[in-house]
């Protein structure tokens, strides 16, 4: 048995925070908490002050449900693209991650499900694959290729959900295509969560949606309808359905600080802090490739050459926080919607997202600027 002893920290778990506490982790899993000094020797122990300074503060790994790529690689290139994108995010404490795809051929998109679900039993950070297309609305296309676009016939729905073997976490959907409703439906009855995204639903279609099980509303705010007072939208209607997470993509670009503060306020405890990185994260401005579109940032700011939209991030987790905190959001809050409420979304809630005894020891050291000094990944979730 191997053991691990992080002393005098700021314990930041479960929206709580504890000083002066320790966490004490066996083979890869959390075994006990406490406060001051009252902790026994382990193999290692980490100084967190002597690390990371006064006021050092220790988290669950970060949780990315919704991200495309980094360090000049794309999800959507292969086993060795993914795995030079999960090495820069880590960095920045993402200790897990879901593999998001964008808008591809039907066959492709099959082939890449496949190879992730084989990633999953050598690589236990990823936690299965997102499907952010093809079943979007054409008028919200974002940075997705129109062209390939298609509405949700059931057949390929099933088609892809096969193909993943069970490690689908996440199929966003516009729930107002043909077949849509039924769609949702079939990809929460095979296990996997469904999400309201690229749409252009009204407030009453995004509740068609959720009361057809779909529990995720992807990006909110971008690809969808605004809120206007006589037309509330589908970011209203998540807020106000207690069973749906709300992704952010807390840049200060895809969302003004007012907005994500607005955000975490309408829907306490149900907001997941995502990165929408793409190849360019951790990387320099330039041309880069969002599977079939050609895509230019500037200013670490990613657009779409045809069209001028958003076209991803260049987000790190560690940032996402750092924006959150600076718009008002409280420490708790912020790392709570980096951890426990993404595991919660895509399933993972018993194994990750908390520093509890028994649950993964995933955990991230920061400085008190909110600065990744030290990363730990625990055990493989079964």
């Amino acid at each position: 048995m191997t053991t691990t002893l992080i002393h005098s920290v700021r314990l930041i778990t479960d929206g709580t925070e504890t000083p002066d506490a320790w966490v004490r982790f066996e083979d890869g899993r959390v075994a006990a908490t406490g406060i001051g000094a009252d902790w026994t020797d382990a193999d290692t122990v980490i100084d967190a002050i002597a690390l990371a300074g006064e006021g050092a503060i220790l988290t669950p790994g970060f949780i990315d449900i919704h991200g495309h790529g980094g360090a000049g690689a794309s999800f959507d290139d292969g086993v060795d693209a993914i795995r030079t994108a999960r090495e820069l995010h880590r960095a920045h404490g993402t200790t897990r991650a879901v593999i998001s795809l964008v808008t591809a051929p039907l066959d492709d998109l099959v082939r890449r499900v496949g190879e992730i679900a084989d990633l999953m039993t050598t690589d236990a950070d990823i936690l299965g694959s997102h499907l952010e297309g093809p079943f979007l609305d054409p008028g919200h296309h974002g940075a997705h290729e129109p062209s390939l676009l298609r509405e949700p016939a059931a057949a390929d729905v099933r088609r892809l959900l096969e193909a993943g073997r069970g490690t689908i976490r996440q199929v966003t959907i516009a729930p107002e295509l043909p077949g849509g409703l039924e769609a949702i439906r079939i990809i929460v009855a095979a296990g996997s969560a469904a999400a309201v995204g690229h749409t252009d639903a009204d407030a009453a279609t995004a509740v068609a949606a959720f009361e057809a099980g779909a529990t995720i509303l992807t990006h909110a705010f971008n690809a969808m309808p605004g809120i206007h007072h006589r037309s509330p939208g589908p970011v209203l209607a998540a807020a106000a359905d207690h069973r749906v997470v709300l992704e952010a993509i807390a840049d200060n670009v895809h969302l003004d600080p007012h907005v994500i503060k607005l955000l975490f306020d309408a829907a306490p405890g149900r907001v997941a802090l995502v990165t929408d990185a793409m190849a360019a994260a951790g990387s320099a401005d330039g041309s880069y490739d969002l599977g079939a579109v050609r895509v230019t940032v500037a200013d670490g700011i990613a657009r779409a050459d045809d069209t001028g939209s958003i076209a991803g991030s260049t987000l790190t987790q560690d940032v996402a926080l750092q924006r959150a905190v600076e718009a008002g959001v409280s420490l708790a809050e912020a790392v709570r919607a980096l951890t426990q409420t993404p595991a919660a979304a895509i399933g993972y809630d018993a194994q990750l997202g908390r520093l509890t005894p028994g649950r993964i020891g995933d955990a991230v050291l920061l400085d008190a600027r909110l600065q990744v000094k030290h990363v730990q990944t625990g055990a493989a979730p079964v």
